[in-house]
């Protein structure tokens, strides 16, 4: 009796993805790439000085703005304060009205489909709003001051809390609210015992999140009139006084970071 052996033939390893999928997906990538290229170019025409006058004018603003003045630190505290107020005011005003909004929004609790779909088209509405036309309106309506740029970040900051505490929302696990309503629960008890504990760390590092946003919103609303240290600064560049400026930009840098860091800090604490 003779042993034959015979080589084991290979296996064709499958594919990890269908032809028709690498398809797909490298004519999305010329396709992408083809607009890139296209706006590089398109960009390149549409610059009348070039890059060469481009330097030569920065060092022309670099002159203008330094130094800075370091004396007008202490008068601007104010309205550095006022931004504070401002950005910290907005979004504890916001997250209360987020509260029942992103819970219309979620499509694992709100099971009445249009109120869903109206609850998710007026959100959409409010994002759709830039903050600074939201600014001109309230301006409008209320005068210059700080009303209005209050109004203007509550109404941006409910569009972005909403939305991004709604996504939260449904991608809990549901496990616990199916527990709590068969156990005879009603609407409120499932929401405070079985959703609250798995949202409330993200609902929290969303609202401080949504206090950094505002710290840099409130700048550009008070060049509208909106108050706050945006005001200020679009004064001292309307009068051309670029010293100042820059030492209000300066200000305004510190704060920030210092905030953000703090900011950064709570919500790795809560996480």
């Amino acid at each position: 009796m003779t042993n034959s052996k015979q080589p084991l033939s290979k296996k064709e390893i499958p594919s990890l993805y269908p032809a028709k999928t690498k398809m797909q997906v490298t004519v999305i990538f010329f396709v992408v790439l083809a607009m890139y290229l296209y706006s590089m170019i398109n960009t390149q025409q549409q610059m009348t000085s070039g890059f060469e006058n481009a330097l030569s004018n920065m060092k022309e603003v670099i002159e203008k703005f330094f130094p800075p003045n370091p004396s007008v630190i202490m008068p601007i505290l104010p309205a550095i304060i006022e931004t504070i107020q401002m950005a910290i005011i907005a979004p504890t005003v916001a997250a209360l009205f987020t509260v029942p909004l992103s819970l219309l929004a979620a499509r694992n609790i709100t099971t009445v489909k249009p109120l869903y779909y109206i609850s998710r088209t007026f959100l959409n509405i409010l994002r759709t709003i830039p903050d600074l036309v939201l600014a001109v309106i309230f301006v409008g309506l209320f005068g210059i001051g700080v009303f209005p740029g209050i109004l203007a970040l509550i109404v941006f900051s409910i569009g972005i809390l909403a939305k991004l505490i709604s996504e939260t929302i449904e991608a809990v696990d549901m496990n616990p609210l199916e527990a709590m309503r068969a156990s005879g629960g009603n609407v409120f008890q499932v929401i405070w015992y079985a959703l609250v504990p798995q949202v409330l760390p993200q609902f929290t590092s969303l609202v401080l999140y949504v206090f950094e946003i505002n710290i840099r919103a409130s700048l550009v609303l008070g060049l509208v009139g909106a108050g706050g240290i945006g005001l200020v600064l679009n004064q001292q560049l309307q009068f051309y006084n670029y010293p100042n400026a820059m030492m209000i930009i300066v200000v305004i840098l510190v704060v920030v970071i210092i905030i953000e860091y703090i900011s950064t800090k709570l919500r790795e604490a809560l996480l």
